[in-house]
């Protein structure tokens, strides 16, 4: 018999009014051709195009004139092909070329979902039983690009979730900063991403155990340089946007969490960051930092990422290594276990792994610890993010896939100690899509990345078909005392 589950009246669905002011860019040529004719204008017609247009777009985002200024300035060397010089044209002019670099996208005019929770880092002024979230969910636009975004939200004594309204604006990072880099770690990147080994050779006797971008770049350029081999050249783009997968990505502090959008930043992101699951991480001195595991997808490769912030304004992103660092699904226990980082994976696509490691970053000798067992799990078995601590174990969350790729969520119980040991696993999903959830961009999915205990329930935020997402709770004294005893 089915554990009872309640699912809550609110949903969270895609608003397509949210957009962000993105750079726009066809081609050198066609570049050089439409300056010639912005810059062929006289003063007076120039102020009479961006006038207007400023009124307008600045009700639709925060500052859009250090946007256009910005974007206007990575057309400089297009500016001077076209036969004029950047530093003597005037701010006006230079917004109006701004203007035809820039367009507006639509972060989460597809689907709104597979959402994960934490604890807010403001828990003042609340009422007994009452307490304030974080949730990060995927948010999908146009040419299924997906990217990171947050809602605030407030859990009442009752459990009942009230999702605070987003923000009248959405901004990506103020400022992104490369990183510096491990060489070791960079090569091995680069191996496992299938870049030119002669080059990788070159980089290793080139570059000090610790580089910067720039020192990268340069050996890049020259490599590029001494060959016309356009097989070749791809690779030199390819490690370029290998380096540019470790970032310091950091928001202005006067917006609010759901103004801030973490969208793909290189080209080993292009088509998408998904499914990230954060995790309120407890630090062996007793701080807290906030991980979040992602993957990064160029339509090509699957790139396991981890993600670390303290505030949700200021984050560093890199790459994950190692033999356990691939495929999907990789969820990181909230504390180190036995003075190790413990991490959930799937590198083979249908069962379940654990791993330890002494660096976060890396992660060797998978062990294999759950598989598929049930009719309704045939296809495979996943986490739902990552583990949660009870008394009587990791109570981890999971996916399960069927018969005509039917989706649902289940849990097991691991041993606090030695998580290799499944205590026990529901021997029937706690939720399946129903009739009002089965329809959307993927039917028949419910998946999670991430829920919560919260006055004695487990609160389970979950996608909805790939479409919009939804809330549940059960009881967990009730769930608990079914793993304890097989399911």
């Amino acid at each position: 018999m089915r554990l009872s589950v309640e699912r809550k009246p609110n949903k969270v669905y895609p608003d397509s009014g949210r957009v962000i002011a993105r750079y726009f860019f066809n081609g050198e040529e066609r570049a050089v051709e439409l300056l010639k004719k912005i810059l062929s204008l006289d003063s007076e017609s120039i102020f009479n195009i961006i006038s207007p247009l400023l009124q307008d777009y600045s009700k639709r985002h925060r500052n859009i004139t250090k946007k256009l200024l910005k974007h206007a300035d990575k057309v400089k060397n297009c500016i001077e092909k076209a036969g004029y010089q950047y530093e003597k044209l005037d701010e006006y002019t230079r917004l109006l070329i701004g203007s035809y670099f820039t367009h507006e996208y639509s972060i989460e005019s597809a689907a709104f979902f597979n959402p994960s929770i934490v604890p807010d880092l403001d828990q003042s002024n609340l009422e007994e039983g009452q307490l304030r979230v974080l949730i990060s969910f995927r948010a999908v636009g146009e040419g299924h690009i997906s990217s990171i975004v947050f809602r605030r939200a407030l859990i009442d004594k009752n459990n009942n979730i009230n999702v605070l309204p987003a923000g009248n604006y959405i901004d990506e990072a103020e400022k992104i900063h490369n990183m510096i880099y491990n060489k070791k770690l960079f090569i091995r990147k680069g191996e496992e991403a299938d870049i030119n080994a002669d080059f990788l050779k070159d980089v290793d006797e080139k570059l000090e155990e610790r580089f910067d971008y720039e020192s990268l770049k340069k050996i890049i350029v020259e490599a590029k340089e001494k060959t016309t081999d356009e097989k070749t050249i791809k690779e030199y783009n390819q490690i370029l946007a290998l380096s540019d997968s470790y970032r310091k990505i950091s928001f202005s502090k006067d917006t609010d969490i759901s103004d801030r959008v973490i969208f793909p930043i290189s080209d080993f992101e292009r088509k998408g960051i998904e499914d990230a699951r954060f995790v309120k991480f407890q630090k062996e001195n007793g701080k807290f930092v906030y991980y979040g595991t992602y993957t990064a997808y160029d339509g090509q490769h699957i790139m396991p990422k981890l993600i670390h912030t303290y505030d949700f304004v200021d984050f560093k992103t890199g790459p994950l290594n190692g033999a356990g660092a691939k495929n999907k699904n990789l969820a990181l226990f909230p504390r180190k276990i036995n003075g190790k980082f413990a991490m959930l994976s799937r590198i083979d696509g249908w069962n379940n792994y654990l791993m330890y490691s002494d660096n976060i970053n890396i992660w060797e000798d998978p062990i294999k610890i759950q598989g598929p067992e049930y009719p309704w799990e045939f296809v495979q078995i996943g986490n739902c993010g990552s583990p949660i601590e009870t008394e009587h174990g990791w109570l981890i969350m999971t996916h399960a896939v069927g018969p005509m790729r039917h989706y649902s969520i289940s849990a097991s119980l691991l041993d606090l100690e030695d998580p290799s040991i499944e205590i026990g696993r529901l021997q029937d999903p706690l939720i399946m899509p129903n009739n009002e959830e089965r329809e959307g961009y993927v039917p028949n999915v419910v998946y999670s990345c991430g829920s919560i205990v919260h006055n004695n329930e487990l609160i389970i935020p979950y996608g909805l078909s790939d479409h919009s997402s939804g809330f549940a709770t059960v009881n967990l004294k009730l769930l608990l005392d079914r793993l304890k005893n097989g399911g």
